[in-house]
């Protein structure tokens, strides 16, 4: 199926590894312009060149996404260069463990700055592009913002905010057709995932234990397959959706877990 993405400038946030590499590599190879912000330029300017070297176009930013100047740097830097914003894919984040026991005020607020003002502020910064394009917006969220984690009060709260703003902005944006929607992964195998598991005393139990708790075939959702959804919701084949909240979990939030 041709997505229709040929030429669409794409800002993908957190695109130089786990899903939001494969949400990069998979709008270059719909014929899409995948822009690829975050703070890292060694490995932004890595996924970037093997993008390229596929035969795609890619553009690597480098930004610290915490601060409001470098999203305002990005959207900048992405319209000098091509002249338009077709598409954002908020992803970047970190499940930084900041509890309600094990944290601080001064540490939850860090973490909502770490984890969601950057999808507030890109999304304003954007906003006079994507409505002159009619693009659209993608989140990628989390299933602890449904089910709780324990320990991670500043993500649990960005993530359940970043579910708010997608209904929000998705009305917000009605009278212009820019779409909003948002993807949720739970157990997604990426390299951060792999190297948490590695980190533990037992990494192949606790494994076997978290897939066994996954409803659809008892394993990890792959990076690819949240990729494969979110550049649908990016594309004019998904041209009637908005304000959705799409879950790529394998049933993990909404299933019961202890179906056998």
């Amino acid at each position: 199926m041709d997505l229709g993405l040929q030429e669409k400038v794409m800002i993908v946030t957190g695109g130089a590894k786990g899903i939001g590499e494969a949400i990069a590599r998979l709008i270059a190879a719909e014929g899409g312009i995948a822009v690829i912000a975050g703070r890292s330029t060694a490995d932004n300017e890595k996924t970037a060149n093997d993008i390229i070297a596929a035969g795609g176009q890619a553009l690597a930013i480098t930004a610290e996404l915490g601060k409001v100047e470098d999203c305002k740097k990005v959207i900048a830097e992405t319209v000098a260069k091509y002249g338009k914003i077709d598409g954002l894919v908020n992803n970047a984040g970190a499940n930084d463990g900041v509890g309600l026991e094990s944290g601080s005020p001064e540490k939850f607020m860090q973490s909502l700055q770490n984890n969601l003002s950057h999808y507030y502020n890109l999304a304003h910064f954007a906003l006079p592009y994507l409505k002159a394009s009619k693009g659209n917006i993608v989140n990628i969220g989390s299933k602890v913002a449904n089910t709780g984690q324990g320990n991670t009060s500043g993500y649990a709260a960005s993530k359940g905010a970043i579910n708010a703003l997608t209904r929000e902005w998705a009305v917000e944006m009605l009278p212009y057709s820019v779409r909003v929607n948002t993807v949720i992964p739970a157990e997604v195998w990426t390299p951060l995932y792999e190297t948490w598991i590695n980190s533990l005393p037992n990494p192949q139990e606790k494994l076997a234990s978290i897939t066994a708790n996954i409803p659809f075939e008892k394993r990890m959702t792959t990076a690819v397959e949240i990729a494969n959804a979110t550049v649908f919701l990016l594309s004019p084949r998904s041209s009637h959706t908005t304000g959705q909240i799409v879950y790529v979990d394998g049933g993990y939030t909404h299933l019961d877990r202890s179906i056998s």
